[in-house]
Order: C-alpha cells, then structure tokens, then sequence
C-alpha cells in the first residue's frame, strides 16, 4: 500500500515485531515493517514505532537507527523495549545492563491517567522480555510510569518520543492494545488498513509481475496455500496449481484436498512422491536437517513436474519470515527454519522467480482476504497445518509405523473435538508422537509402547499461543479410544505449554 501517513515499524529484532504490525492493522491503521538502515526509504509515515531485540545496547554490534533523520519526520515515536533504552541513550541517558532476565508478567503502575495511559487501569498486568534496564535519565524526560519496585519502564522525552519497556503487542499485557491506540491517536490522520485495499494491490502486484509467464503454485489443502490458489485465478494469471503428497498428510487428507479445490473450482495436479521423501528421510533425527530436506525436495519435484516454469508461488506468512529470520539483515535470533525458507527457495528469491503475495499478512488476515474471494467458511477455518507434515510432530526418525500411529491418534483426536463442538473453538488441534517408550499393561501382559500427546491451542497468529482447557470427558473419550483402538501406544498425555516458551509444533 501506499507509504504516505502509514505507521513505520522499525525491526531491531524481537520475535515480537510482526506483532506490532499486526496489533496496528487490527487497530485499522495500515502498518508496515522496515529495517533500522532502510530509513531514507520509509516514505512518509505518520507515526514510527521501534520494536524490541534480543541485543543489549552495549554489544559491539548492537542495531543502531540514524536518530538525526528519525527527528526529521517529525512524528510520533514509540521505543517499545530496547527501542526505549536506545532513545534513552539517543536523548543522552544511559541503560545499565543486568545479569536477570526479567520474563514474564509484572505490574504497570501509571503516574498520569492522560495520554498514553488514558484509561488504563492503576495497576495492569505487561509482559517483560529485557535484562538491561535505562539508568540515568536526560533532565527532561518525564517517568510516564512504573514497576512494583518503582523502576521506570515508560518514559516521554519532549513532545512526541515515548518509550515503553514492556511488550504492549502481546496479549499477555492486559490492556496493551489501549495504550498502543492511545499512543497512535498522539500522530493524528493515519493510512487506513482494509482488506480490500490490501487485495486491490496485491492482485494488481501479481498482475505486473507474472505478466505472460506461467506462476506454479504449490497447494496443500492448508488455508495459506488454498487462499493463494484462489487469489492467482482471481488475478487472471497463468497459473499451474500442484499437490505434492510427501507421505507426511493426515488420514485421507489427499482427497479432502483435491475435493476442496474442485469445490473452488480451481484445478489441481497431484503428484504423488512419498516413497521419495519417506527414503530420504529415513534415519535423519535433527529437525532443522529434516526440514531441509523435505523444502529442498518438494522444490526439486516442483521443477521436475513443472519443468521450465518461470516462476513459483507460496503462501509464506509474516510468522514463517520472522521465526525464519531468513533476510541477511535481520536482527532477530533463529527460532526455526520454515519449508519456504531453505536454500533453495533463497536462491530463486536471489533470481527473483519467487511469488510470495501472502508475506505481509497474519492468518486471520489471510483469512479474512479468503473470505473476501467467496472461499467457504469450513474450508477457511480448516486448523493450520504445517509445510512439512507430520514430520514435525514426529521427534527422531521418521517411520512409516510412526506416520500410522499419528494419523489414527490424529483422527481420532479431531473427530472427538467435532463431534463435542470444540473443533471451531480452538485454533490449531493435533496429535504428536513422544519419542520415548514406556511401560504399561495391556490384556495383563507387560506393554512396552511410545507415548502419544495430545495438543490443542489458542492463537491469533501462531506468534504467541495458550493450551485449551478441554473438558475431562472430552480428554477421557480421547484417550481410551486411542488406547483401545491405535497398535503401538500405551500412554497419552496433554501438553499445556504455552508458546512462549514452547513453539506450537514439537519441531
């Protein structure tokens, strides 16, 4: 979209900056993420947040911003985290570095009950990710509120920098969303963010790039690559629509896929591979390696079915690029590398024959753009389903006799949650092999059998996530179908892990 009163956010690293992004657009403002050196190239914002990162101030190699040309906008400027520690700096204070990190809740106590604390209740719960914390503070600044010990963790210096500690961009922080529209209502008239505006512009995008050429789009049946099936007919290109079965899909799932699209009425072309991917995945253990290996080949048989395509489609979303942390500039810290970002995939980035028209957008956003090109509703809610498969629910080696008792545990785990009407109610539900044998007793005989675990979760993005409270007798019902009916498992377990710490997926 155009870059004229937008919101600027500048990345400096924190695996909570498409957050921000995010919580702006959900706010109805259209946002749009920057690295701190691409300043001259910004257009003109309306307000410009700097996000947070995982380095300290004081590293030698700590992200920096040009402060003199951040001045000149003349703007609104939120520093959330380490951005607040460096405007300390940049304004001639100082940051004083820690050996504790503090992670997790604390308490917010506001000192003003105007500007960006206006409604915000006297004592509200934040979520803190930082070690170092701002220690002298320029003669000027004003302390706009605090922790329980009375350390400042928001600060305003003159009439349009402020700098908060705390992440306001998650839900964690209670009231976080209230104090970043506080903050954005100080800049004014911003750019509006509407969905529509948002396909306008990416159809007429995939319009002037593809032109004549023919566009191969890999589908899976996921709601990423569905929506991106749709929005290439919907653009009126040349486009191949390809569903690889890698071996790694749920039970039946081959042809709910392929009856899905002829629903759509988008044509679709299978190519059945997974002897190939089951042998070279055989006896690989490490993640990231099987992850590489199942990118590096569905690229491989994309090319081979496609032959001289000139270039190729993927539903690659926000979280994908920022827990890849795949752009050389990026700050961020390597969480996992995502099927659409292996190196292959980089290098036909480098030749520019890849189509990544989802990029900027989080799956409710995807969602919500499906629903705009007439995608029905259930294929739409359909639960996020990995690139690689089940490989990521199968910790060590992938087996076929693993990829059985994934499925059927998998199957029965959803159909439990259908048929109690919990499936819509959760954002992503599955089973995962724990890759660990243990004793149980079955038909009073000694059992020697793996573990399964159950998971369900709430989300909006899949940057953070919550376990669901399911009802006991909904656990229950599962379990002892799983124990009675699913060969090869004796135990069941239901992981309640939030993410942070853990990721969704176990790989």
């Amino acid at each position: 979209m155009t870059e004229n009163n937008h919101v600027a956010v500048f990345d400096f690293g924190s695996q909570y900056t498409q957050l921000i992004v995010r919580r702006v657009r959900e706010l109805g403002f259209f946002a749009k993420l920057y690295e701190p050196e691409d300043i001259s190239n910004i257009g003109t914002p309306g307000a410009i947040i700097l996000s947070g990162g995982p380095k300290s101030t004081s590293d030698d190699d700590a992200p920096d911003i040009d402060f003199e040309k951040l001045q000149a906008f003349g703007v609104p400027v939120l520093g959330v985290c380490y951005g607040m520690q460096l405007l300390n700096i940049k304004f001639g204070g100082s940051v004083k570095s820690s050996n504790r990190r503090e992670y997790g809740p604390a308490a917010l106590k506001p000192t003003a009950s105007e500007g960006l604390y206006e409604g915000i209740s006297h004592e509200s719960q934040v979520w803190m990710s930082h070690s170092d914390t701002v220690s002298d503070l320029p003669a000027d600044c004003k302390v706009l509120a605090a922790n329980k010990e009375g350390t400042p963790v928001s600060l305003q210096w003159g009439e349009r920098f402020y700098g908060i500690q705390f992440h306001p961009e998650v839900t964690h922080s209670h009231e976080g969303l209230r104090i970043l529209h506080n903050f954005l209502l100080t800049a004014g008239k911003l750019a509006e963010f509407r969905i529509e505006d948002f396909k306008r512009e990416m159809l007429e995008g995939i319009r002037k790039k593809v032109g004549d050429k023919q566009v191969v789009c890999g589908v899976s049946g996921g709601v990423d690559s569905t929506v991106l099936a749709v929005l290439l007919k919907e653009a009126g290109v040349n486009v191949r629509a390809i569903f690889v079965d890698h071996g790694l899909m749920r039970l039946d799932e081959g042809d709910e896929v392929r009856n899905n699209f002829h629903r759509m009425g988008v044509e679709i072309e299978t190519v059945e591979c997974s002897d190939l991917f089951l042998s070279k995945l055989a006896g690989v253990s490490d993640p990231e390696e099987k992850r590489k290996i199942i990118g590096g080949l569905f690229i491989d048989v994309f090319w081979e079915t496609v032959g001289n395509a000139d270039l190729l489609a993927q539903g690659t979303l926000y979280p994908d690029v920022i827990e890849s942390a795949s752009n050389a500039k990026s700050k961020a810290s390597k969480i996992k590398t995502h099927h659409n970002r292996v190196d292959r995939i980089l290098e036909l980035q480098a030749q520019g024959k890849v189509l990544e028209p989802l990029a900027e957008l989080f799956k409710d956003e995807v969602r919500e753009l499906g629903t705009s090109l007439g995608i029905a509703i259930d294929i739409l809610q359909r639960h996020p389903f990995p690139g690689p498969g089940l490989a990521v629910r199968c910790p060590g080696d992938i087996t076929e006799e693993k990829l059985r008792i994934i499925r059927e545990c998998d199957h029965i785990f959803i159909t439990r949650l259908k048929d109690h009407g919990w499936y819509d109610k959760v954002w992503q539900a599955y089973a995962g092999l724990i890759p660990v044998k243990t004793v149980g007793v079955k038909g009073d005989e000694r059992s020697y059998e793996w573990a399964i675990s159950l998971r369900a979760v709430i989300s909006e993005d899949a940057m953070t996530a919550d376990w669901v409270e399911l009802p006991p007798a909904l656990l229950r019902e599962t379990s002892n179908r799983i124990l009675n009916e699913v060969d090869g498992i004796n135990r069941v377990l239901y992981d309640i892990s939030t993410k942070p710490p853990a990721s969704i997926e176990w790989e």
